[in-house]
Formats: structure tokens, sequence, C-alpha cells
């Protein structure tokens, strides 16, 4: 795998747009693959659109389903009945009715802890890739879709948080959010996310100006640190970009 590159930018011009060019890019990640494919799926209000896409004939017909497995990045630790859980929304808009039950991979919520489920979700992430350590040339995912939240978070990593530091675990417990839903999360850590062919962040909207432009600019912040061992793309409608920042 390649060493790991600078971050690019690709501006589109709106949500809709943003929606198919990630869209286009999934599927381009899952051609480029002809064995087992592993996509890692992101939650929050941002990947919506691209799921509902994804549902449709066009797109779900490229799709070869039965080598496609379907992970999540993070979870708020609610039941998977709770319209708050990330892979039940996935799964509600197009994972339960085209995937293979056994290749979509929820992080379970129905344990003790965000600790107990985090070190669950480890445990078999590591079953499915074959090995108790990451190898920067055989990465984990082919393709991990990531947002950026409005104070820089990303999965469920917060400023200032111990979590943003770990290097050996590859999920970890966090007992507290730094923005609504204020529940417990499950995060898979940045040395996780980045065995990946590729990272795609999705960020729309003019709410999201202000932080994007901070974290492209190298502020200390999660989702300025969270960059894939391969290709790291910041997918951006008009609304979020600001002038300052070319596309690519």
């Amino acid at each position: 795998m390649a060493a790991r590159v600078s971050r690019k930018v690709i501006s589109v011009a709106d949500a809709a747009a943003l929606a198919q060019a990630a869209a286009d890019r999934v599927l381009a990640r899952i051609a480029e693959n002809g064995g087992r494919i592993a996509i890692c799926l992101t939650g929050g209000s941002s990947p919506k659109a691209l799921y509902e896409l994804l549902a449709t004939d066009a797109y779900r017909a490229r799709i070869p389903w039965p080598r496609v497995h379907w992970f999540i990045g993070d979870e708020r630790f609610v039941p998977s009945s709770d319209s708050r859980n990330n892979m039940a929304v996935a799964g509600a808009t197009f994972l339960d009715r085209f995937a293979p039950a056994a290749n979509i991979h929820p992080i379970p919520t129905d344990l003790v802890s965000p600790g107990d489920a985090a070190a669950r979700y480890e445990d078999e992430l590591k079953s499915f890739y074959g090995a108790a350590s990451l190898d920067p040339a055989r990465p984990l995912f082919d393709l991990v879709l990531m947002g950026v939240g409005p104070d820089g978070h990303t999965a469920s990593l917060f400023p200032g948080y111990p979590a943003v530091d770990e290097t050996a675990r590859w999920v970890v417990g966090v007992p507290k959010a730094n923005v609504e839903p204020f529940v417990p999360r499950i995060s898979l850590t940045l040395p996780a996310l980045a065995s990946c062919r590729e990272m795609l962040f999705e960020v729309a909207g003019e709410s999201k100006r202000t932080i994007l432009t901070r974290v492209l600019s190298g502020e200390n912040l999660p989702a300025s640190r969270a960059r894939s061992n391969g290709e790291t793309v910041f997918l951006v409608d008009a609304a979020a970009l600001a002038e300052t920042i070319r596309g690519g």
C-alpha cells in the first residue's frame, strides 16, 4: 500500500451532487477489488442521502452484495431499535434490503458497557482481518466514510478526549459525547480508521464552513488528524467550502 499522502479536496455544487459523487467513489472502490470487500460506514446526517442513492436500482445493481461486508466507524450506545443507532439507520435505508445478514457487522450495544462493546467489536474486526495487528501494506477496509462534527470531531473521537491519542486498540468506548445526542459511544480509533485504501469525508452545508476551514488548515482536531494510509479525500459542497480552500 502506498505511503500516506496529503489530503485531496473535491468540490461539488450541492448536497445532491455530493451524494452522487460519494456513491460513484463507493462503486469505484468496490470495482477495484475482485475479492472480499470491506466498507466502513459513518453515522450522523451527512451520509443519509448517499445511503438512499445506493438503494436505487442504478447503484444497487452494480454492487456485488455477496462479496461486500459493511462495518461502522462509530456507534451510539443505544439499542438497535433506537432511532439514534447509526447502523440501524443504514440498515433501514439500504442494507437490510440488499446485503446478506452475515455481511452486516454492527457494533453490539446490548452489552454491559461501551468498553465491553468496543472489546467485542475489536475482536470481530481482528477475526475478519485475520491478524491481531494492522499491516500498512494490507488495509482493513477498502473505503472508510467519515464526517466532520461542529467541534471538529470525527467518528466519536472528540477534541481533547484520550481516545484520540489511542494507538494500540482498534476500538474504544467513549463514556460521554461532546455533542448531541449526549449518550456514550463506541468508536474505531485513528489507526484502525487509517487502515483503508480511501478515507472519504462528506461535508455539506454552510454550517460546516468554519469548522472545515479549521480542519483543513491543520488545527489539532480529530478530523484533521484522521488520515488514510492510502488516499484521503474531502468531498465538499459549495456551501461548506471557504473561498480560501482550493478544490482538486
